[in-house]
């Protein structure tokens, strides 16, 4: 494919918004504790409709620039989907995206992700099927080796993307999402500046050789859940305080992991040196 609309933004969305497939509808948890840049402050990105501040004070310096940013903000809006359907097949696109609002569920999913709760009503992509599955010994339950079979199918896709291309393609749409991260409530702040200080949380994510254990919240009353599968939490209180992408990633299972943590690595050095092809 010769032009950059045939690359999309793929990479990104599947790299950081894909992890949000695979997160749990948790309860809210502690705010993470963790040796990272200071993230915005917190802002009305858990809904899609929020009205940015009437009056936008001066933000913050740029630390990482887009450079084609203001040269396309003139040029006509890309068709996300036929870009989409370009690089993934129609198929696949109706199978995985959520297409409506496509630029503010990935502006809202991808500043949830270094926060407590990662929304699922806000992500671009669809659930992946299946359940989240443990092991029981005894009183002990641990994440399932089983359970990161679910989400091989999607690193795999994951490792398909040429994230070169399609980090080019992200800096000519670039002013759709830096329009729809303001209108979530960042007026002045920089949209790719949060999206390297997601990239830094998920690499700084704890490695794991051993099973995760994790536990049922004790739930009092007459009514039970329907499906406690979703209210897991991580017993290490270090783990359960992580912020949601972090805790997606422990989820996936140790091979996983690793093999995000090098495609986030590869993403964020191209996000910060533009050493995109154009």
């Amino acid at each position: 494919m010769k032009h950059a609309n045939r690359f999309l933004v793929g990479g990104l969305v599947l790299v950081l918004t894909g992890l949000g497939v695979w997160t749990w509808l948790h309860r809210p948890s502690a705010a993470p504790a963790l040796e990272t840049a200071a993230a915005p402050s917190p802002a009305a990105s858990s809904a899609l409709a929020v009205p940015a501040s009437a009056s936008a004070a001066s933000g913050p310096a740029i630390n990482h620039p887009i450079e084609a940013a203001t040269a396309a903000s003139g040029t006509l809006t890309p068709d996300l989907v036929s870009e989409l359907t370009a690089l993934f097949g129609r198929k696949s696109v109706l199978a995985l995206f959520q297409l409506d609002e496509f630029p503010r569920r990935l502006a809202a999913t991808v500043d949830n992700l270094g926060r407590a709760h990662a929304a699922a009503r806000l992500w671009p992509l669809n659930p992946a099927p299946g359940r989240f599955l443990v092991d029981k010994r005894a009183d002990m339950e641990t994440i399932s080796a089983d359970n990161g079979l679910r989400y091989t199918p999607y690193v795999l896709l994951i490792e398909t993307v040429d994230l070169r291309q399609a980090v080019a393609t992200y800096t000519r749409l670039y002013p759709q999402f830096q329009k729809a991260f303001e209108e979530l409530g960042y007026p002045g702040r920089y949209f790719n500046d949060r999206v390297v200080e997601v990239i830094d949380q998920l690499l700084a994510t704890p490695d794991v050789t051993q099973p995760v254990k994790v536990r049922l919240p004790v739930i009092t009353g007459p009514i039970q859940p329907a499906r406690p599968w979703l209210l897991y939490e991580f017993e290490d209180p270090a783990f359960q305080s992580l912020s949601a992408g972090q805790k997606i990633l422990l989820r996936m299972g140790p091979v996983n992991e690793r093999r995000m943590k090098s495609r986030l690595a590869e993403l964020r050095h191209l996000l910060t040196t533009g050493t995109t092809q154009r």
